[in-house]
């Protein structure tokens, strides 16, 4: 008896730290994926460390992850000994692909959703799949984390108190100029992703759509070995590109900051378009929220246009 305990407790404290986890999971339902959900999971942009514990557990305990590219993914899943069964999930496939995983749900199995890093949906396959899932009625849980937007911003020192996110920018030059003309004259900071074969290109368009003063955010290779976050001016972003072949590497996050005269306005008056519109949104609806929805849309702080909105309700 006392040789087959002594067996037992090596055998117990020579277990490894993926089995340990492995059975902290199996005694905890709340760390299991649910039956006829899927879960949109946010993967790490680059250092495996950032992906959450919640993560984890959902990778580990769903019937099946859906990747953007199934060999991208198992990379990350190799780290921590995930060992389940993946099926490719990407912009081409999407459609094809809604009809299987709305029927693995109905079978009572869970789906993880990934992309390649980041945040599904977010400039990634992913959202058709979601909307279908909803439509039929499964659930569909997001688990926060990693994402190239956020990071970027939060790194950024932006002035602009609020953003328009593009994603991706049309390939083609005429497209791509003609979307960011559209922008153009929004007193808020502009953000897009842009790879590498691509990405002076639409500097210069930033540059010709946005005017050489105002400032770019360049984020390149975010969380990675060779992060670079620089905060330089558009008229002369191309300069600085051709000055070292290696900052053309990599994926990007380029920030356009809001421009300065739009930052003065947001911190005196109101232009003349933003005052015609309090003044008809306050003829329908309280100050504060005629505020609210003058202040999203110009980008001029919610306090500045609110004050404006008492002003003019009292008839100043």
């Amino acid at each position: 008896m006392g040789a087959k305990t002594d067996v037992k407790v090596v055998g117990s404290g020579s277990r490894t730290a993926q089995e340990r986890t492995r059975a902290d999971r199996d005694a905890d339902p709340a760390r299991r994926a649910m039956a006829g959900s899927l879960y949109v999971v946010a993967t790490p942009l680059g250092n495996l460390r950032d992906v959450t514990l919640r993560s984890l557990d959902v990778l580990a305990t769903a019937s099946a992850i859906a990747a953007e590219d199934t060999r991208v993914t198992a990379t990350l899943l190799r780290h921590y000994g995930i060992a389940t069964p993946t099926l490719s999930l990407h912009a081409h496939n999407e459609a094809a692909r809604v009809e299987m995983i709305v029927a693995m749900l109905e079978a009572g199995k869970s789906v993880a959703l990934v992309s390649d890093a980041g945040t599904p949906a977010i400039s990634d396959p992913g959202a058709r799949l979601v909307r279908a899932v909803r439509d039929a009625g499964y659930p569909v849980i997001p688990l926060p984390g990693p994402s190239a937007l956020a990071t970027a911003i939060s790194a950024a020192g932006l002035d602009a108190e609020s953003f328009v996110f593009l994603g991706f920018l049309p390939q083609q030059a005429k497209a791509r100029r003609a979307r960011l003309a559209a922008f153009a004259e929004l007193p808020v900071a502009i953000v897009v992703y842009e790879a590498p074969h691509r990405v002076r290109a639409t500097v210069a368009d930033l540059a010709v759509a946005f005017g050489g003063e105002r400032a770019l955010v360049v984020g390149r290779e975010l969380t990675k070995a060779f992060e670079t976050i620089t905060r330089i001016q558009l008229g002369g972003a191309d300069a600085w590109f051709a000055g070292d072949t290696n900052r053309e590497r990599g994926e990007f996050v380029l920030i356009v900051d809001a421009p300065a005269r739009a930052m003065r306005g947001a911190n005196s008056a109101l232009s003349a378009d933003a005052e015609r519109w309090l003044a008809a949104l306050l003829a329908e609806m309280p100050p504060a929220r005629a505020a609210r929805v003058v202040a999203s849309v110009t980008g001029i702080k919610r306090d500045v246009v609110y004050a404006r909105a008492l002003e003019l309700k009292s008839g100043n």
